[in-house]
């Protein structure tokens, strides 16, 4: 676990304030400085590097100022949140697809049980809420990101929906970070991985959201879209730098994919 400079250094780098106590207005603060500061990337994949979760992954997103997917950024929002005195759970999560459900364990999300009402926490996603999503209601809930919805499926667990479109189920059963082993290796290294087909960072504004996809910088702002193409390495990587505060020391070439693998879940 964390211990408390490695919270005070975490905190900083998100930007958040130390709540007083574990509490719902505590989680609010967190997740949405979680969200805000913290990018979707999958930058290490296609440079072959290996991916960490848990307190490994810390390090990444704390020192190296990085982002990642969610196996790296949930897991380490989990150790942030247990040095905090939250009760965490580690639920896993199947995405959806336009061809239907995705494999298991191909979504990692939190629990955060507060006054024995269980919460969705989920920062590592992409389109996800930036705040907390009540579990236990169907009623639409509103965030600066949308309308969201938690529905209940048959046999257990919930599909999360945003706007009307289902984003991905959860599995109510929590599980630990060992069990994502397989599916990790799955990311890192069938041709058929999505986080392998493009490169991306993307991270929400507080009235938008900016999006490096390869040599294409998209920036959504107030209502208006800018689409902006990098013509060369020093363009993309001010890039990465400026929207993202990621300094990088090389790019991937051509289409970035090295396949040799290298997986630490602790």
């Amino acid at each position: 676990m964390l211990d408390d400079a490695g919270v005070a250094e975490y905190l900083g780098r998100i930007g958040a304030e130390k709540p007083r106590k574990a509490d719902l207005e505590g989680l609010r603060h967190l997740q949405e400085r979680h969200v805000l500061t913290v990018p979707f990337e999958n930058i290490d994949y296609h440079l072959g590097r290996e991916i960490h979760l848990g307190e490994q992954a810390v390090d990444k997103i704390v020192r190296q100022r990085r982002g990642g997917g969610c196996y790296e950024v949930n897991s380490a929002f989990a150790e942030l949140l247990g040095a905090l005195g939250y009760r965490v759970e580690i639920l896993p999560g199947r995405v959806h697809r336009p061809d239907g459900l995705g494999p298991a364990m191909c979504h990692l999300a939190l629990r955060v049980t507060l006054d024995g009402e269980p919460w969705l926490v989920d920062a590592g996603f992409g389109r996800n809420s930036r705040h907390p999503l009540r579990l236990a209601t169907p009623d639409v809930q509103k965030d600066p990101h949308g309308e969201y919805l938690v529905v209940p499926v048959e046999g257990g667990g919930a599909d999360v929906l945003l706007d009307g479109r289902p984003l991905y189920r959860i599995d109510g059963r929590p599980c630990r970070l060992g069990d994502f082993a397989p599916t990790l290796w799955w990311w890192r290294s069938c041709p058929d991985s999505p986080f392998l087909q493009e490169l991306f960072c993307s991270m929400p504004l507080p009235d938008g959201r900016v999006t490096l996809k390869n040599r294409r910088l998209v920036r959504v702002e107030g209502g208006q879209r800018t689409i902006e193409p990098l013509d060369t390495d020093a363009d993309v990587l001010a890039a990465y730098r400026t929207h993202f505060g990621i300094d990088l020391e090389e790019l991937p070439e051509g289409d970035g994919v090295k396949r040799t693998v290298g997986i630490q879940l602790t």
